[in-house]
């Protein structure tokens, strides 16, 4: 008996290093699973919030930028230039895609019309073209009045009598399609040509003069309180500083106007007011130095604010003089000097 109790008291000496030396590797072995399980699924599940977050954000995009319906009617009444007094034809036409464009064509009187300037006008992000107690219409007024030219006022798709629904890819082909409808008028001057964007429609207007074919059949080119892009937009309205290191395909809506105005080569105008508490009046003036242009004026204006600037004193004055000073860059100056002439 007493030899048997020593030889399982052996054999147990033997055993018990091992079945430790089991049990040890076995629990850290448990441990690291559950703690990876436990990584992984916070991990997982934190990809998986944050993916839907992203996604939810990426998705409503467009109702954060567009906003066509500025009061409840926007979609169904735009009220027309007629309010002003001024002469117009109601045009509806295709954009490149197809989609059906509602536009009005302000002409100066019959004698006139093909010897002025043409305004391409592409408004900003909200309303229709008659926009807000009719100020974009006012502003028309006045551009008609005081730089006696022509004017188009683009309607964007999904805006105000236009179908379809807003989209960057949708909104600068419309903007071509604009132009293509001017080179189908005889009774345009088609070297006067001139494209003016304010905010949204800034973006618009540097997007489709950065484009060779349709920058040689434009004149010059206005750009009113517009921004360098969306995600630098995102960064000033949202204040999130990790916003600066999202991927670029993070944003549906992009307007990358600083990559693009490197590209535009006719004469620009910039417009900033010093004033505006939406865009930084610092992105007008980063505009200005990266563009391609080698006539470039940056015009800053004191009180002018993000929507009013056009009101401020001497605001139609400098836009005249503007285009008076690109006359002596034209291929014909005498020839388009006559035609500019009351500007």
């Amino acid at each position: 008996m007493t030899i048997v109790r020593l030889k399982i008291s052996q054999i147990w000496q033997l055993v018990l290093p091992v079945v430790m030396k089991c049990w040890a590797l076995s629990s850290a072995a448990v441990f690291t699973f559950l703690l990876v399980y436990w990584a992984y699924g916070g991990l997982l599940a934190l990809f998986l919030l944050g993916f839907a977050i992203t996604g939810i954000f990426y998705h409503i995009q467009d109702s954060l930028l567009y906003h066509p319906g500025e009061s409840f009617q926007s979609r169904i009444f735009v009220q027309t230039p007629s309010v002003f007094g001024l002469p117009y034809e109601n045009v509806f036409m295709r954009s490149i895609d197809g989609t059906l464009l509602h536009l009005y064509f302000i002409r100066q009187p019959a004698e006139k019309v093909s010897q002025v300037p043409t305004l391409v006008y592409l408004h900003g992000n909200a309303g229709n073209v008659g926009h807000s107690l009719v100020y974009r219409l006012y502003n028309a007024s006045e551009l008609y009045n005081n730089l006696h030219c022509n004017l188009l006022m683009l309607e964007y798709r999904g805006y105000g009598l236009s179908k379809g629904s807003p989209s960057e890819e949708g909104l600068c082909m419309d903007a071509r399609a604009a132009i293509d409808f001017l080179s189908s008028r005889p009774d345009v001057n088609q070297r006067l040509i001139i494209v003016f964007g304010r905010s949204l429609g800034g973006a618009v207007a540097v997007d489709l003069a950065a484009r060779p074919e349709y920058s040689a059949r434009i004149w010059c080119l206005i750009l009113e309180n517009t921004f360098t892009s969306i995600p630098d937009m995102a960064l000033t309205l949202i204040h999130w500083n990790f916003i600066k290191y999202f991927p670029l395909w993070f944003f549906k809506n992009k307007f990358m106007s600083k990559r693009k105005v490197s590209h535009i080569q006719v004469p620009t105008l910039f417009i900033s007011g010093l004033s505006d508490a939406l865009v930084p009046p610092d992105m007008m003036k980063e505009l200005h130095t990266l563009c391609g242009s080698l006539q470039k004026q940056l015009l800053q204006v004191d009180s002018g604010t993000h929507n009013d600037t056009w009101v401020c004193p001497g605001y139609y004055a400098n836009i005249a003089n503007f285009l008076n000073s690109m006359i002596s860059f034209q291929p014909d100056p005498p020839v388009l000097k006559s035609c500019i002439k009351s500007v």
